[in-house]
């Protein structure tokens, strides 16, 4: 005959789970591992940094266009859309990262203001071709000669900036950046104004 479980002994087995689950917490996170964790959180903080040193702050440098779909690009104060909060994305076609992100960066422009800047990538039309062939419909400032690049200091691509409605720089990023982590800077930036 099987053993009953009383409801004592499905206590203590549930206990000796909970037991077993706790210790095999213990060996997996030591206090090593969290300070291994922390020094690569601390690593990256600072490797952040270290990249947007250089990137304005504040209020943002104006940028001021046309998109190759003939629509203005306005940027900075006074500038934005119905005080939304817009991405400016500096990329260039001869950038592999940018070519790795420009699927987030078409996601995040479903749902927010994005200004994509073509840095030293040639004219509208050799931008414009570029886009069509990897299949982007995305309007584009052409920036073919860096002046606007200048004017916000990026000495490398991508880099993104997330302006606030009020003109202000919010978030600096340089590098590959996914597409929740623009989304997120936007909807800081949209639900806390400076």
């Amino acid at each position: 005959m099987g053993a009953v479980l009383t409801p004592f002994r499905a206590a203590d087995k549930q206990v000796r789970r909970a037991q077993g689950l706790r210790d095999r917490l213990r060996r997996v996170f030591t206090p090593r591992h969290a300070l291994e964790a922390a020094l690569i959180i601390a690593v990256i903080l600072g490797a952040q940094y270290w990249q947007t040193r250089g990137l304005p702050e504040g209020a943002a440098p104006p940028l001021v266009g046309v998109l190759t779909d003939g629509s203005p690009a306005r940027v900075g104060a006074g500038e934005t859309a119905n005080n939304a909060p817009t991405l400016v994305a500096f990329w260039a076609t001869w950038c592999p990262v940018c070519s790795a992100e420009e699927g987030n960066i078409v996601s995040v422009a479903k749902d927010h203001r994005v200004i994509s800047v073509a840095m030293q990538s040639g004219d509208a039309a050799t931008v414009t071709k570029h886009l069509k062939e990897r299949g982007i419909a995305l309007p584009v400032l052409i920036d073919a000669d860096g002046r606007h690049a200048a004017n916000w200091r990026v000495s490398g691509v991508p880099t993104h900036f997330v302006v606030d409605g009020a003109g202000n720089i919010r978030f600096r990023v340089v590098g590959y950046a996914t597409t929740w982590g623009l989304k997120a800077r936007l909807w800081w930036a949209e639900t806390f104004p400076a």
